[in-house]
């Protein structure tokens, strides 16, 4: 009877073990910390929960992403989007088109949204876009 119980348990524990390890692997925030450590692009979101904020890796800098939902046209959706990071000392060598491949990106997921940056990257972006008007 012990010996059952005890094969039982054995059992139980490497099914326990294996589902363990096959979520980890296919966990995304190890990927998006993978992606941040290759310096790869990476896109984390949960996008049926607004309250959640995303991450994205790019260039081995770290940005996350505030969402808040609005109304839009007919239905109520993510109509403006904060981004910022944590070190912006890791901005170095960042040119105005790596940060509108992260707001194409975004949009593409958030198509109605309106994409503010943190400081340095707004003062950034707002130069650039005084340049393309006056050009």
């Amino acid at each position: 009877m012990v010996l059952i119980i005890l094969r039982f348990v054995i059992t139980a524990l490497i099914i326990y073990l294996l589902y363990r390890g096959v979520k980890y692997l296919f966990d995304p925030k190890r990927k998006l910390e993978l992606a941040h450590e290759k310096e790869e692009y990476f896109f984390y979101d949960d996008a049926k929960n607004v309250r959640k904020n995303f991450f994205l890796t790019y260039k081995g800098v770290l940005f996350q992403g505030e969402k808040y939902l609005g109304e839009s046209e007919r239905s109520f959706e993510v109509v403006s989007i904060f981004v910022w990071t944590k070190d912006p000392s890791k901005l170095q060598g960042f040119s105005v088109n790596d940060f509108r491949f992260i707001e194409t990106d975004i949009k593409s997921s958030y198509p109605k949204a309106h994409i503010d940056w943190k400081s340095p990257i707004k003062e950034l972006m707002s130069k650039a876009k005084k340049e393309e008007v006056h050009t």
